[in-house]
């Protein structure tokens, strides 16, 4: 029988992230942000082919694994990178790296 796999908190946020990104239209929000520096929500919208609703909710996903970060601004949501989350998911990769490490294959 296997055991299950347990992974911290450090690595489910890790990997929270990561499945985050792993989604092409949210991966190409998190570039539009970062060209764009700040977005509201129709900013966003009128950047991709698809409706309102389905932008939001991916929105959600990256804001609630820390990627970025969302400001009310009257009758809209105005959208920016989280350089803190965004700087612990560098750290976090770069840790991957050792400075030893010979090539593979």
């Amino acid at each position: 029988m296997k055991t299950q796999l347990v992974l911290s908190p450090e690595k489910q946020r890790l990997a929270k992230m990561l499945k985050a990104l792993g989604n092409p239209v949210r991966f190409q929000i998190i570039e539009f942000l970062a060209a764009n520096q700040m977005c509201i929500t129709n900013d966003i919208v009128n950047y991709t082919p698809l409706a309102q609703s389905t932008v939001s909710q991916h929105l959600k996903v990256l804001r609630e694994a820390g990627l970025i970060k969302g400001e009310i601004e009257g009758p809209a949501t105005c959208y920016c990178l989280n350089p803190e989350g965004l700087q612990w998911l560098k750290e976090q990769i770069g840790s991957w790296l050792q400075k030893d490490q010979r090539e593979c294959c």
